[in-house]
């Protein structure tokens, strides 16, 4: 039996492999096209998110990142394309 525990897995993990596992989480299929189990999905997620963690990879290129964008109270709107500016109004009055 293998004595490889999660936390062994992890801190011999190469960026290569990270890489693999992040883009086998990604597409729910491993490189050879067999789809991931709903289990083996959750372990690959883990598995990225502990190596970027014990790793110190930046934030802005860790898995489920989301760019903070202003809006609200804090944003004028002037740098909005005026071709886009009506995509929010309510298409109930048209």
């Amino acid at each position: 039996m293998s004595d490889m525990t999660f936390e062994r897995m992890i801190s011999q993990m190469t960026p290569a492999i990270y890489d693999s596992l992040k883009q086998a989480a990604s597409l729910r299929k491993w490189p050879d096209g067999r789809m991931l189990t709903a289990e083996q999905t959750e372990l690959c997620l883990e598995a990225v998110i502990r190596y970027e963690i014990d790793n110190q990879v930046p934030e802005e290129q860790r898995v489920g990142y989301l760019e903070q964008r202003t809006c609200g109270g804090t944003s004028s709107g002037t740098d909005v394309d005026p071709a886009l500016a009506g995509l929010a109004r309510d298409a109930s009055s048209d």
